[in-house]
Order: structure tokens, then sequence, then C-alpha cells
């Protein structure tokens, strides 16, 4: 069994109720794109006149973990991720105000969303059992989405496979 499927095996256990995957849909990009806008400052100006930040370091990192679970899902993640960093840079130039109650209402509503659909569940989320559960998050949401569309059967046949649910 694949890493990829095991973690979303044990990730969908906590998130069976429709109304939570929908909350989560929603949720975790908010709570990526916050952590992205929160973490675009500092920017340093790299060679080239190119910006880095935290945010980029921490994007590099979690591309490469979801590039070790799966390529195809890991290039989708590594182009989102990109996304994220391009957007959060853009609201970091913004006035300090601006910058953080944009990123704090992002990450707020975002997290509230999640304990919203974890009391629909009527499970703690995952995360409180397993820190892993944090970075599983965004990849179990573009994991839905594909199975959703049609895409990976070959995953979700593998993930269902241990479960009543074609994701957990």
């Amino acid at each position: 069994m694949s890493a990829l499927v095991l973690y979303l095996r044990r990730y969908g256990a906590y998130h069976r109720d429709e109304r939570n995957i929908a909350t989560h849909q929603v949720g975790i990009p908010l709570i990526v794109l916050a952590v992205a806008i929160l973490a675009s400052r500092p920017m340093i100006v790299l060679p080239g006149n190119a910006t880095g930040t935290p945010a980029m370091v921490l994007s590099a990192a979690a591309t490469f973990f979801y590039l070790r679970l799966d390529l195809r899902f890991g290039l989708v993640m590594a182009t989102l991720l990109a996304i994220a960093c391009w957007l959060g840079i853009f609201v970091a130039r913004l006035p300090t105000g601006s910058w953080l109650t944009i990123g704090m209402f992002a990450f707020s509503l975002g997290w509230a969303l999640q304990f919203l659909g974890h009391h629909y569940e009527g499970r703690k989320p995952a995360f409180l059992d397993d820190v892993r559960g944090l970075i599983v998050g965004p990849i179990f949401v573009l994991a839905e989405t594909a199975f959703a569309l049609g895409l990976r059967q070959d995953v979700r046949d593998a993930v269902s496979g241990g479960s009543d649910r074609c994701a957990g």
C-alpha cells in the first residue's frame, strides 16, 4: 500500500460526513492561503531582484512531501502552493493593518469552517491525534476533488478498499 493511500485512509476516517468534507473543501484552502499570506513577511530580495519569503520555504517543504507521496498530486499541489505564495506576496505588500486583517480573517474563517465540519462529523479533527493531519489535509481536499471529477480512479479504488467511503 502506498504512503498516499495510507495517509488518505487515516485522514478520511475522520471525514465521513459530507457536510464535514464540504466545509473542508473551503476551510483548508482558506487556511493554506492564510498561512501563505501571513508567512509572506518578511520579504527578502534575492539575486536577480526576485523575492523570497518564509511562505516559499514552507511551500517548498510541503511540495517535497507531496511529490514523495504522488507525482501527479504533488505537481498539482506545487502549482496551488505557488499560486498561494504569489497571492501571499501581493497581500503582504499592502499596509500592515490590511495584510494582518486579510490573513487573520482567512485563517479564522478557515478554522471556524473546520470545527463546524467536525461538529457535524461528531469527531475531533485528525491532527489532534496525529499532527501530520495538518499537511495531509490539503492533499485530501485535492484527492476528494479529483475523485469527484472522476480522476485518479486507481487511487480512489485503493483508498476505498480499506473503508466504506471513497476517500476514507
